[in-house]
């Protein structure tokens, strides 16, 4: 499942958020499956999101539309503190849980 991976600095989370949130179905009709938010615990200026697709081209049109539409415009994006860096990735491996003990 491809991940659009994005990241960038933000001056605050409430007003970012309520901005990310007022997006919703947009995700959702651009075929986002899930997203997740993270932020890094040294740094509560920065938000981390992952939005995954069922396939490169959706992630790719969706990342054409926030370039186009979300960051160019401030009323869309008012606490963008700056550009954001952007990849799309592909998962390697995933898995959940513990590794099986190999002690014997």
């Amino acid at each position: 499942m491809p991940t659009l991976h994005i990241e960038h600095p933000i001056t605050d989370f409430a007003t970012w958020k309520t901005a990310f949130d007022r997006f919703a179905a947009a995700r959702a009709d651009a075929g986002v499956r899930r997203h997740r938010v993270q932020r890094p615990v040294d740094d509560p200026a920065y938000v981390v999101v992952d939005l995954d697709f069922d396939d490169v081209a959706g992630a790719e049109r969706f990342l054409g539309f926030l370039k186009s539409t979300i960051w160019a415009s401030s009323g869309n994006a008012p606490a963008l503190a700056g550009a954001p860096r952007t990849r799309i990735l592909e998962t390697a491996e995933d898995h959940q849980g513990s590794e099986p003990s190999t002690s014997t």
